[in-house]
C-alpha cells in the first residue's frame, strides 16, 4: 500500500469513532479560524484587547488546536475505542491546567474558561457514547 492509501484507510465505524472524528473536525475548524483571525478570540469570547505579542500567541494556540484536531479526526477514523477513550482522559485534565491560569490572571479568563468547560463536556459525551455502545454490544 502507498503512504496516502494507508493514511486514508479507515477502521470500523462506530458511534464513538464518528463522534471523535467530528470533534476533530470541530477542533481543526476552530484552530484554523484562530490562526487566520486571532481577533476571533476577542469577538467570540468577549476577551480584552490584545497587548504586545498576544495575537501571535493566539495564532500559535490556533495552530496547536488544529493539529490536535487532525489527530482526533485521524484517530477517530481508526475505529479504535481505546483512542476515543484516550480523548476522554486528556479532556478531563484540561481544567486542571487552564483554570489556574485564569485564577492567577496569567491569561484572560474569557479565553480559557470556555475551553475549560467545553473540553470536559465533549469528553463526557465521548464517555457516554462509549458506555451506550458497550451496553448495546453486550446485549
Amino acid at each position: 500500500m502507498s503512504f496516502v492509501s494507508t493514511l486514508l484507510s479507515k477502521g470500523p465505524s462506530t458511534p464513538l469513532s464518528r463522534y471523535t472524528t467530528l470533534n476533530g473536525a470541530f477542533y481543526i475548524a476552530n484552530g484554523l479560524l484562530l490562526y487566520a483571525w486571532p481577533g476571533a478570540a476577542q469577538v467570540l469570547l468577549f476577551a480584552e484587547p490584545f497587548e504586545a505579542g498576544e495575537a501571535g500567541l493566539v495564532r500559535l494556540v490556533g495552530f496547536t488546536l488544529a493539529v490536535v484536531g487532525w489527530f482526533y479526526a485521524m484517530g477517530g477514523r481508526t475505529g479504535a475505542d481505546s483512542f476515543g477513550l484516550a480523548t476522554v482522559v486528556d479532556r478531563v485534565l484540561v481544567p486542571f491546567f487552564l483554570v489556574p491560569l485564569a485564577l492567577t490572571g496569567a491569561v484572560d479568563p474569557h479565553v480559557v474558561l470556555p475551553i475549560a468547560v467545553l473540553d470536559p463536556v465533549l469528553g463526557l459525551g465521548a464517555f457516554l457514547i462509549w458506555k451506550r455502545q458497550s451496553a448495546a454490544v453486550s446485549r
